[in-house]
């Protein structure tokens, strides 16, 4: 048996092979790298970890998708300033990518130096973050009945971007088209609109949101500014007049632009008695109510697109009479006739404003 192992260390000798290296080798038929597959934003930094168990001083490689060595073991064969090296022992090599780019996605290789050579593959999947939504088609300000189209754009998403269109936080839908540029996608919506007046000061904001984008989105937001004719209306500060009452009518015109100054009149003509009928701006105010105020009361309002009034007719009403405490005395009361009179009753005699009251007296008595 000794003879035998001795001529087999002599083969091997003879063939340039040392013993040991053949018994690691055999050893290590077991033992394979694991890796794992890894996602990372562009511009982010990404570790790529090759790991393998009970390893007797076997070496380790990390290579690119183009098959360029990275790093053998804790020696680097790449001159990239954004490749370092994180961790190298005999189970574990760690690499390290800063600034990644769209370009450096691909499969990675991590490389045993058995015999043969076992080697495990990592994916590294680069996001593309999208850039900054944009919305054109508005210009300002929008003539009311006009039909525009309000287009939203976001670039540089990989993959493709999801756009949504909010109307003061209230979600509608556009129309989505989706077009690839290299290796990231360009998302458009589309959202067709018929202003009106109930349009000014609306709000349009276009979200973009992407898995890339982990804790919020990112989006824009447009506010409409519509022109419109003025249509006005008169707030009265009691609701029926009468006379010596304090009345206050105020215009209030609606429109953009704003229809300002107002104008007043009454009956088709001129306001009366300016020294008792007060204007101030859009107020017209009667200190003193008087039935010479009766009559309609026009207000009238301007703006580039058109004109337009309202009315209020003013009928004053009599005050209500109060009237005045009651002189007329009490009647008096009359003795009790029905029983015997003693002397006191038939002496006394009750008083009246209208004179004195004889008492009436029984036949048996005489006048």
């Amino acid at each position: 048996m000794m003879v035998k192992q001795h001529m087999l260390f002599t083969l091997y000798s003879i063939c340039g092979i040392v013993l040991k290296d053949i018994l690691a080798v055999s050893g290590a038929q077991g033992q394979f790298p694991i890796v794992q597959n890894m996602t990372v934003t562009e511009g982010g930094i990404v570790n790529l970890t090759c790991r393998v168990e009970h390893n007797d001083n076997t070496s380790l490689q990390w290579s690119n998708p183009a098959q360029q060595t990275l790093f053998f073991g804790d020696k680097k064969a790449l001159r990239d300033n954004r490749i370092e090296l994180v961790r190298a022992t005999s189970q574990e090599l760690t690499i390290s990518i800063s600034e990644v780019t769209l370009a450096d996605e691909g499969m990675y290789t991590c490389s045993l130096f058995t015999m043969p050579v076992k080697t495990a593959k990592a994916f590294l999947t680069v996001l593309g973050m999208p850039k900054k939504p944009e919305i054109n088609g508005l210009t300002k300000p929008v003539m009311e009945g006009d039909q525009i189209t309000l287009t939203c754009v976001t670039s540089g998403s990989k993959p493709a971007a999801d756009v949504r269109w909010f109307k003061n936080e209230k979600e509608v839908k556009g129309a989505k088209e989706v077009n690839a540029s290299g290796k990231t996608f360009t998302v458009k919506s589309s959202l067709q609109l018929q202003v009106n007046r109930h349009d000014d000061g609306v709000a349009y904001t276009c979200r973009v949101d992407h898995m890339a984008l982990t804790a919020t989105h990112e989006e824009t937001t447009q506010v409409l500014e519509v022109h419109y004719a003025p249509y006005v209306e008169i707030k009265h500060s009691i609701p029926a007049p009468l006379e010596g009452q304090y009345l206050k009518l105020e215009c209030v015109p609606h429109g953009n632009p704003s229809p300002d100054p107002v104008l007043w009149t009454k009956d088709g003509g001129e306001l009366p008695d300016l020294d008792r009928v007060i204007v101030e701006g859009r107020e017209l105010t009667f200190m003193a109510l008087n039935k010479t105020d009766n009559g309609t009361y026009r207000c009238e309002a301007t703006n580039h697109l058109g004109t337009s009034h309202a009315e209020y007719k003013l009928v004053v009403k009599d005050a209500p009479t109060t009237s005045s405490p009651s002189t007329t005395s009490p009647a008096p009361t009359l003795p009790d006739t029905t029983g015997p009179l003693d002397s006191k009753h038939l002496n006394s005699a009750v008083t009246g404003n209208r004179g004195t009251v004889q008492p009436h007296c029984p036949s048996s008595f005489s006048s």
